[in-house]
């Protein structure tokens, strides 16, 4: 595979495609060649920004014919480097294409390019009463394709799922160039295998998004929101079961330790509504139905001893202040340290035992070490930083942890988990495949990559290596 980009290549890019298609500029490189894992150093050879699936069409072709690797790039806010152009490759960025179609108020659906940023979709549709209930921290950043190529999750999955049931139609464009529209904006279609789904998750390496339909939700009525402090994780297990049962629809059930808060404050200097620390805080949203029924169910949260402070948004402002406790902390931990990350998920009846022995895999493999934990437990996912050490070189906290990881993939293993809940493989998880894969399955995804994209261009190495 080139990683100096073909002459002949250069030619063709300069006479079919507009003079501003194609950039060299080394800050643009530093820029586009890498997402938020920060673990690898970015060395693409150039960034195209195509506005039409025409043009990523004919520049993948091109690809395919030169053996020039490609990366696609969305919003790059991924945390397995599933968006690093680290080894020559070129950059495929969607920024350009966000075009978003009127509403179809009839089918409930909206169709928009790759480029669109998830918040600008929510508000596209908002004024219609409708939603694409797919949200999360990064929102106001991520891209339409890149959530969808990496099926994420976020902090609404508990009421509404993964990306992928929010997604009725694809348009993706191979690797050879071919343009595929697949099922359009229909509800049903019995045809046959649903060729839509290998794209769903695949992170880029087997087709490019360029244009998706997606379908809609009702706006949800009146949320509430409330923040609770428990003292530890076990607590939040305890708080998250009275909550099944509580007279509420949940919308989401997040929490975060107190080493969260406390990176989150020195980074953006918010303030805990609470006096006195508590070891952990829960962040729940929920439509209440009664209440008079609330009110009493949330009393009794204090008599029964599950919380040991608490406080419900009086406004949206607050709600608002509230949310930002939790959407903060990823920022905040890189913005304060040096984090390695592991987004994990379990079954939500097994997260209790998974939480009480990784403890002891903490105390055996990090001890003294700051471990930040948060994440949305209504769906199972454990977002698991270990800080690195001050005055620890940077290459040996890498090496410490990538000892390390195999014993807590183990661990989620025997529990029936997944290495990775919403962010993906990319790079970061490729060798760990295994400890969620079998090695029949682990075949198939070969075939399948070998057989939509026989030359290995498109986001070569990630995931698997063929």
């Amino acid at each position: 595979m080139a990683n100096v980009l073909p002459e002949a290549f250069l030619r063709a890019i300069a006479d079919g495609f507009p003079a501003d298609f194609l950039t060299r500029e080394p800050g643009e490189l530093q820029e586009y060649g890498r997402d938020w894992t920060r673990v690898y150093s970015p060395a693409p050879t150039a960034v195209a920004f195509p506005r039409t699936t025409d043009e990523v069409s004919r520049l993948l072709a091109l690809c395919d014919q030169h053996r020039v690797a490609v990366v696609p790039s969305g919003g790059r806010t991924g945390l397995a480097g599933g968006a690093v152009a680290a080894r020559g490759e070129l950059v495929l960025s969607l920024r350009r294409m966000t075009r978003m179609d009127p509403v179809d108020l009839l089918g409930n659906t909206v169709r928009v390019q790759a480029g669109a940023i998830t918040e600008a979709v929510h508000h596209h549709c908002a004024e219609h009463g409708l939603t694409w209930p797919v949200d999360f921290a990064s929102k106001g950043s991520s891209q339409v394709g890149g959530n969808i190529a990496t099926n994420a999750g976020g902090v609404k999955v508990i009421r509404y799922g993964l990306t992928r049931q929010w997604v009725l139609g694809l348009q993706v464009v191979t690797a050879r160039g071919q343009v595929l529209e697949l099922n359009g904006a229909l509800e049903k279609n019995n045809t046959g295998t649903d060729l839509r789904q290998l794209f769903i998750g695949s992170e880029g390496t087997l087709g490019v998004i360029t244009e998706a339909t997606l379908k809609l939700a009702p706006l949800p009525g009146k949320q509430d929101v409330f923040l609770f402090a428990v003292p530890d994780v076990a607590a939040v297990l305890r708080l998250f079961r009275e909550a099944r049962r509580a007279p509420l629809l949940l919308s989401a059930y997040e929490f975060f330790t107190d080493k969260c808060l406390a990176r989150l404050q020195r980074h953006r200097k918010l303030r805990s509504p609470f006096e006195a620390p508590s070891g952990c805080y829960v962040l729940m949203e929920a439509e209440g139905k009664d209440p008079a029924e609330v009110e009493g169910w949330l009393g009794s949260l204090f008599e029964k001893g599950l919380v040991t402070d608490g406080t419900m948004a009086q406004s949206p402002s607050q709600a608002s202040e509230l949310w930002a406790l939790r959407e903060g902390i990823s920022e905040s931990l890189s913005a304060t340290g040096l984090p390695h990350k592991n987004d994990v998920s379990l079954p939500v009846a097994n997260l209790e035992a998974f939480c009480s022995e990784l403890d002891a895999v903490f105390s055996a493999r990090y001890p003294g070490w700051e471990i930040a934990l948060f994440g949305h437990i209504g769906d199972g996912n454990l977002h698991i930083n270990i800080m690195k050490p001050e005055g620890m070189e940077k290459a040996e906290f890498l090496a410490h942890t990538k000892q390390a990881d195999p014993t807590m993939f183990e661990l989620v293993r025997k529990h029936g988990g997944s290495i990775s809940a919403e962010h993906g493989i990319g790079l970061l998880k490729r060798d760990y495949l295994s400890f969620s894969r079998s090695p029949a399955e682990i075949e198939m995804l070969r075939t399948l990559k070998r057989a939509l994209d026989p030359n290995n261009i498109l986001n070569p190495g990630k995931i698997l290596e063929v």
